[in-house]
């Protein structure tokens, strides 16, 4: 249930227009659930694993939105026990934003994408950078060579679930190639037969 996101996100505002659409009375039994935080389930952790890649927002030092996408492996943002969850932060632009940001406020929100299955989830939680060896190694992705310079772990307070209206489905190129490789080997197999039955040309 996302309880707890829906009664952190939503502020005074945004409950009067809810008011005036009629959907307040729906949110607010929703809200009536939350706890100290959203808790993950299997479902989550699941959908986290198999992601290679997600948008995290953080405000900067100005009060502006920062929006950034990260990406990697599928596997590279785990969960790593209870509602924690981590990454490595590979070398990249050294702008440093995204770590500015995050020393100077703790707070994130994260989109994470499921194209094909137009599915999405949205989490919000406390993040900050480590360099303790036993996050580093329980983060570290075997044969990948991108360098981390550090690690990022995330407490997630809450999440939510979106509807799949508006997504547009997009696929991988491996994606492309496990969804038409029935149809590629049937392809080769009848150009072969064809190949046969005609005969050697001179």
């Amino acid at each position: 249930m996302a309880a707890t996101y829906l009664k952190t996100m939503f502020g005074p505002r945004s409950r009067i227009l809810q008011e005036a659409a009629g959907s307040r009375a729906s949110y607010a039994r929703m809200e009536a659930h939350a706890g100290e935080r959203d808790m993950l389930s299997a479902r989550e952790t699941d959908f986290i694993r198999a992601r290679d890649s997600f948008y995290m927002a953080t405000v900067s030092e100005h009060g502006w939105p920062y929006i950034q996408h990260r990406g990697g492996p599928p596997g590279f943002l785990r969960p790593i026990g209870g509602n924690r969850i981590g990454f490595a932060d590979f070398t990249g632009n050294r702008q440093y934003l995204s770590t500015a940001n995050i020393a100077a406020d703790d707070r994130v929100s994260l989109f994470l994408m499921d194209y094909p299955n137009r599915r999405r989830l949205k989490l919000i939680g406390h993040a900050h950078a480590s360099d303790d060896p036993a996050h580093i190694a329980a983060l570290m992705i075997p044969g990948y060579t991108a360098q981390p310079e550090r690690m990022f772990l995330i407490d997630v307070v809450g999440f939510d679930w979106n509807c799949p209206q508006h997504i547009v489905p997009r696929f991988t190129e491996a994606e492309i190639q496990q969804g038409t490789e029935a149809m590629r080997e049937e392809l080769a197999r009848l150009r072969a037969r064809i190949a046969e039955l005609e005969g050697p040309t001179s």
